[in-house]
C-alpha cells in the first residue's frame, strides 16, 4: 500500500481495460475497489478490470475479470487478447496459455501486429448459457427472435436490417435484465453487410454500450453460422474497428489488434480511501 499500486491501461478496438499484475502480490480485489477504479471521473475508468496472477497449473498466467459495476465475468475476449500480447512481448514467446473461469485459453502471435485467442467451444444448450427454462437457443421467444449463446458468459444476439438504427441504450438495458437470463446477458445487434461480413453493436452486461467486445463477437459469429447467414469464418465491424472470428473444430478463434496505452500508479491515499 505504501508505494501504491501499478496498473496498465489497454484497449482492444476501443473496448478498454485496467490490468493489475498481481503475480508477485497478495493483494485481494473487492467489488468496491473494482467499482472505484472503474469510475471514469474519480478513478481510472474501464469496461473491464483484469487481474493477472500466477496460475499454478502450468499456464502462463491466470486471469479474473470484473465489470465496471463490480460484478465478475468469466470471459473477456479483448482483454484476454491484450494481456496475451503483453505476456508474449514480456517473455519473447510466440504463444501463451491463460487460465480463466472459462478454462485454459490458448493465444498466439498472428503476425502483422495481430493476436489470436482460442475462446473455446460455444455453449449452445440452454442450461449452459444459462437460460431460465428449457428453450431452443436458436430462436428465443423474445421480440426479434434472438439467438442465445454461451461463451463463458451469456449472450443474446439479434439479427436486424440495420444495426446502426437500433436504440442500443434502451434495448440493451431492457434485454440485459430479461427474465430468461438469470445471470443477465450481453446483447448484440448485427446486420449482414456482405458475404461472411457483419456489422455489430454491443451492450455489455454490467457496463453498457461498448465500442467492441471479443466474447460478443464470438457469440455473434456462432449465432450467424447457426442461422445459416454466414459461414463459420466472418469479419465483424464494431464501433471500435474490425475483428476476425473463425469457428473451428477446436473452438472459436478471435484475431485482432491490441493497444497498451499507458502504465500508471494508483496512489496509496486513494487506495486507502477505497479499500
Amino acid at each position: 500500500m505504501a508505494n501504491g499500486l501499478s496498473f496498465m491501461k489497454m484497449h482492444g478496438l476501443g473496448n478498454d481495460f485496467v490490468v493489475l499484475d498481481l503475480r508477485d502480490s497478495d493483494r485481494q480485489m473487492t467489488p468496491g475497489l473494482a467499482r472505484a477504479i472503474g469510475d471514469r471521473h474519480c478513478g481510472v475508468g474501464f469496461d473491464q478490470l483484469a487481474i493477472l496472477s500466477r496460475s499454478g497449473d502450468g499456464a502462463t498466467a491466470r486471469l479474473v475479470f470484473y465489470n465496471a459495476d463490480g460484478s465478475t465475468s468469466a470471459a473477456c475476449g479483448n482483454a484476454t487478447r491484450c494481456i496475451a500480447r503483453h505476456l508474449m512481448d514480456e517473455s519473447g514467446a510466440a504463444e501463451a496459455i491463460l487460465t480463466t473461469e472459462r478454462g485454459q485459453l490458448f493465444a498466439r502471435d498472428a503476425g502483422n501486429g495481430l493476436t489470436s485467442v482460442n475462446m473455446g467451444q460455444p455453449q449452445l444448450d440452454w442450461r449452459d448459457v444459462p437460460l431460465a427454462s428449457a428453450l431452443d437457443t436458436l430462436e428465443l421467444p423474445i421480440e426479434g427472435t434472438p439467438v442465445a449463446t454461451g461463451m463463458g458468459n451469456p449472450h443474446c444476439t439479434f439479427f436486424v436490417e440495420d444495426a446502426e438504427g437500433v436504440d442500443l441504450e434502451t434495448r440493451g438495458a431492457e434485454i440485459e435484465h430479461h427474465p430468461l437470463f438469470p445471470e443477465r446477458t450481453n446483447v448484440q445487434f448485427a446486420s449482414l453487410v456482405g458475404r461472411d461480413h457483419l456489422r455489430m453493436r454491443v451492450w455489455e452486461r454490467g457496463v453498457g454500450v461498448t465500442l467492441a467486445s471479443g466474447s460478443s463477437s464470438c457469440a455473434t459469429a456462432v449465432a450467424a453460422a447457426r442461422r445459416g447467414l454466414t459461414g463459420r469464418r466472418v469479419t465483424i465491424d464494431l464501433d471500435g474497428g474490425r475483428i476476425e472470428i473463425d469457428w473451428r473444430d477446436d473452438g472459436v478463434w478471435m484475431t485482432g489488434p491490441t493497444t497498451h496505452v499507458f502504465t500508471g500508479r494508483l496512489m496509496p491515499e486513494w487506495l486507502e480511501a477505497h479499500s
